[in-house]
């Protein structure tokens, strides 16, 4: 599916090989000086909560947050903000194990350049949420 907006189409994109476990389609989506911050702040798998910044970064966020689960992103409703930026309300369904689903609803903004690569990613959401439907 094509938008109009270069940031919506990456977000768009993101989410279809996040579902469908294209990495390296995934990570082809990014500039090569990319920062992702999700979540938002120091998290478990981002104790300094200064994101993944890079290619090789971004492989091992995948490798930790998106590779280990099968997930379906519902995204809800996109707001372009500009030629290069956009907002997005979205929900991630992840399946962790057989009977291990949660849902995590979040915000998420992303930044794109001239070429419509990812330049910045940053998924707001609540860590806390997520891990009380782990039973934590």
């Amino acid at each position: 599916m094509s938008h109009p907006h270069p940031a919506i189409n990456a977000h768009l994109a993101s989410i279809a090989c996040a579902q469908n476990g294209q990495k390296e389609q995934w990570l082809s989506l990014f500039a090569d000086d990319a920062v992702v911050h999700d979540p938002v702040g120091p998290s478990p798998h981002d104790p300094t909560g200064e994101g993944f910044t890079g290619k090789e970064r971004l492989k091992e966020f995948w490798d930790l947050m998106i590779g280990p689960s099968t997930m379906v992103i519902t995204s809800h409703k996109q707001i372009a903000a500009g030629p290069a930026d956009c907002a997005c309300i979205a929900t991630a369904t992840n399946h962790l194990g057989e009977d291990l689903i949660i849902d995590i609803e979040m915000i998420v903004t992303y930044r794109v350049n001239d070429e419509g690569l990812i330049t910045s990613l940053n998924a707001y959401w609540d860590l806390n949420a997520a891990a009380e439907q782990l039973g934590g």
